[in-house]
């Protein structure tokens, strides 16, 4: 695995048995890796900013879990891949998080297309998320879903500034039920750094 990689490609699927040797230590290897590109905002958000290393262990786990061979395989290829940075943007799963059901239910008809009002700005100069279209996130009634695959395409400006290491990223959201914004701390911004073209 390699933050350089931009794909995940047949070959580099590994059999199950394979899997299994390596699992463990690969889920550890993980909680560093996704403890940098993990960001808290306002009460309930979170952004899990995605790379080459995360969606192959997603990919591996959901065939470790659902054994569906070959065609699965494909299937998860289709779906995960667009969710590698291609070295001009940064790309986050963002989760709306609360435990209470009936809770979580009341909020999430509060926040109708709040995909559409997630921004990162890079030392000022702003970049609106764009959010995965493979289905609506937000129903003909209201509700948002809980889980949003968002991409933040930059600039040629913005990708110097993250890499010259100096730069100020907020993370924000203005949606009218939910406006908040958070600094990336500077291991959020190292972490990130990588998922440039050099």
């Amino acid at each position: 695995m390699s933050a350089e990689n931009r794909n995940i490609t047949r070959s580099d699927i590994l059999s199950i048995p394979e899997y299994e040797k390596i699992r463990k230590s690969n889920k550890e290897k993980l909680i560093g890796i996704k403890r940098d590109r993990r960001v808290h905002i306002g009460p309930f958000a979170t952004f899990y900013f995605e790379n080459y290393d995360t969606m192959w262990s997603q990919i591996h786990e959901m065939l470790y879990i659902e054994r569906g061979g070959e065609e699965q395989i494909e299937d998860e290829l289709a779906a995960y891949n667009p969710l590698i940075p291609n070295g001009r943007e940064f790309v986050a799963t963002f989760m709306i998080e609360i435990e209470d059901p009936v809770r979580r239910d009341r909020m999430l008809h509060s926040l109708g297309y709040i995909e559409d009002k997630i921004y990162m700005s890079i030392d000022g100069e702003r970049s609106n998320a764009i959010p995965e279209d493979d289905v609506d996130r937000t129903t003909a009634e209201g509700k948002t879903s809980a889980i949003h695959f968002l991409h933040f395409p930059l600039s040629s400006t913005q990708m110097e500034a993250v890499k010259q290491k100096t730069c100020e990223i907020i993370l924000g959201i203005d949606h009218q039920n939910y406006n908040h914004m958070t600094k990336l701390s500077d291991a959020n911004r190292e972490a990130l750094l990588s998922d440039l073209a050099d």
